[in-house]
């Protein structure tokens, strides 16, 4: 009962903040405000109404199609709350209604809207990045410092330093195969992942390359040109929440056969 008093509340608010990352992945590559205007069909122009702007539900009961024009709705609007949602309920299970949960909440917000402007735009906006750097910074300084875990301040810090020093080498050496987007996403992950422990660093980029790296063999093996460049930060996402989610028993493994 308790878990669910939790839970649910997790999962409606990533619903409702997966709503809203829609908008950002939509206007922020186009430099648009994410306030105003309301939301509008791109087709018929006309304004979305609150009752056709229910997370998932008014695209289940729209059968996928603006009310006024017919115009289909992509799938990734729904795919994006739900997505933001389930993280919600993720993070919330793995750290509990503690001091860093706030700090984890929002990163799961930045995740996926870098996964959803990258897979679109081939972008990750620099301005989400920092402002989830900023906020992220002081959120988990206050969690460090309420926790009394002073250390913490450090090894986010370093972890930072570190992810960000990784994938500019990386990308000085090959700009085409490492954007420098990516190299700011980076230092971002670094300071969540450093706040767990700089060994979590180390497996989050590395998830993050071998599933980028699984991903283009298969793209290969399905006929995909070699100069056709999959995006890299929804892997750079997905290694981070390998290392959030299984970081622990990963590393506990690794150090017990080490």
């Amino acid at each position: 009962m308790l878990i669910a008093a939790v839970l649910v509340p997790a999962a409606l608010l990533g619903l409702v903040v997966g709503s809203f990352i829609n908008v950002v992945s939509h206007r922020v590559p186009r430099g648009e405000s994410v306030v105003r205007p309301r939301s509008r069909c791109p087709r018929c122009r006309n304004e979305i109404s609150p009752r056709d702007n229910v997370p998932v539900i008014s695209w289940v009961m729209l059968r996928g199609k603006c009310r006024s024009c017919a115009e289909p709705i992509p799938i990734r609007y729904p795919a994006t709350e739900m997505g933001t949602s389930l993280l919600f309920v993720l993070f919330t299970l793995r750290f509990g209604v503690v001091a860093p949960l706030p700090a984890y909440l929002l990163l799961a917000a930045v995740l996926v809207a870098v996964t959803a402007t990258d897979l679109e735009h081939r972008l990750v906006p620099k301005k989400i990045v920092w402002t989830g750097f900023g906020a992220g910074a002081v959120l988990l300084a206050a969690a460090a410092v309420f926790d009394g875990e002073p250390k913490r301040l450090v090894t986010m810090a370093a972890g930072s330093t570190l992810a960000f020093g990784g994938l500019f080498v990386i990308h000085f050496i090959s700009p085409r195969g490492m954007g420098f987007g990516d190299v700011r996403l980076a230092a971002l992950l670094g300071l969540f992942l450093g706040w767990l422990g700089l060994a979590y660093v180390g497996l989050g980029l590395f998830s993050g390359f071998v599933t980028g790296g699984v991903a283009g063999i298969g793209a290969l093996l399905a006929g995909r040109s070699r100069k056709s460049a999959l995006p890299f930060a929804p892997f750079l996402a997905l290694g981070t929440v390998i290392a959030i989610l299984l970081g622990a028993p990963i590393l506990d493994w690794y150090l017990s056969t080490a």
